[in-house]
């Protein structure tokens, strides 16, 4: 089972090395999410995935009271999403 840090990894790179795969994971994250790494990705969580530039940075802050990346983690083993 992969962590939820090496499927980020895997999708990040993936998108990094393949034009098409990364046009697709704009267009329709949680489609090409669950395909490329062969899970189901619940109807209830939304994936949203930005591309930086060089005049754009993200940044991420973790969520006040929802999932952790623990109860992510578990659901990734073996009945859903990596998060």
């Amino acid at each position: 089972m992969q962590s939820l840090s090496e499927m980020r990894a895997r999708i990040v790179d993936k998108a990094s090395q393949d034009a098409e795969f990364r046009a697709q994971l704009l267009s329709n994250p949680k489609e090409t999410i669950g395909q490329e790494l062969d899970l189901t990705v619940p109807a209830s969580l939304s994936i949203e995935v930005h591309e930086e530039s060089a005049t754009t940075a993200h940044l991420v802050l973790p969520s006040n009271g929802s999932l952790g990346e623990g109860d992510l983690e578990a659901v990734a083993g073996g009945h859903g999403f990596w998060g």
